[in-house]
């Protein structure tokens, strides 16, 4: 008997992961390096910008410092807070999920339907570009804050306000891009599932050809889509979130 081939493990961030999964791809790891990798992103203006930034003499510490504190800590966290309840609250990706116990029952028996052949992916893909702005911009806003006050507080952390600074210019827009590829990929795993559901429903119709009435759709494979959909922007705000990751850890060692 042959054996379906094993997907080599992947390692990298759950995103990356979570995503080849759902695209049914087998993704080889990386051999560069990430100075390579990163050598082929930066452009020279921003290689220079860059070198400038780590070799040049260490800029001024800014004025009005202030201690590092909870109130930092504490919106950081509330941020986040924020964005993962966006993701987990919004009513295209809740479906059926939110119904209650009567609604289940009401649902189990209601008459045989045909599948609903016009579910369309285009507003998953539009709250997914929704929930993508919102990420991009309620982080910008934070980890500028965060570069702000890493500024006032001694020259290497100042050093490192202006990295951060030169690689999110360096770098947000092939960011945008390849983040920005992610909907299309999510389009794909919603066909497979739902031509799966019609398949099935067609094999039910061939083999109960005396029943006249419809096989039962199920919208079951439309909720496993809505929380795969889930898993993934929770994941891509992991990646997100690294940065002003880093710069607490910064701020919280100084």
């Amino acid at each position: 008997m042959l054996q379906a081939p094993q997907r080599s493990a992947l390692s990298g961030p759950a995103l990356v992961r979570l995503l080849a999964r759902l695209a049914e791809v087998d993704v080889a790891e990386s051999r560069q390096s990430l100075a390579d990798r990163l050598s082929q992103w930066l452009g020279w203006t921003d290689a220079i910008a860059l070198s400038s930034a780590l070799d040049g003499k260490p800029p001024a510490v800014a004025g009005g410092a202030r201690a590092f504190g909870r109130a930092e800590e504490e919106e950081c966290t509330r941020v986040r807070r924020s964005l993962v309840s966006a993701i987990a609250s919004d009513s295209v990706l809740a479906g059926s999920r939110r119904r209650g116990s009567s609604s289940l029952s009401a649902r189990m028996s209601a008459p045989r339907v045909a599948v609903d052949t016009q579910t369309d992916y285009a507003v998953f893909r539009q709250r997914y570009l929704a929930l993508q702005q919102s990420m991009e911009t309620a982080i910008g806003t934070l980890r500028g804050r965060l570069r702000a006050l890493l500024a006032t507080q001694a020259p290497a952390l100042a050093r490192l306000a202006v990295v951060d600074a030169v690689m999110e210019r360096a770098l947000g827009e092939r960011e945008r891009t390849l983040l920005g590829a992610v909907p299309g990929l999510l389009g794909g795993h919603f066909e497979r599932l739902k031509e799966g559901e019609a398949r099935r429903v067609a094999e039910a119709e061939a083999t109960d050809a005396s029943n006249a009435a419809a096989p039962l759709a199920s919208d079951a494979w439309l909720d496993a889509f809505r929380k795969d959909m889930q898993s993934v922007l929770l994941a891509e705000l992991d990646v997100r979130f690294q940065p002003v990751e880093g710069l607490l850890a910064a701020l919280r060692a100084c």
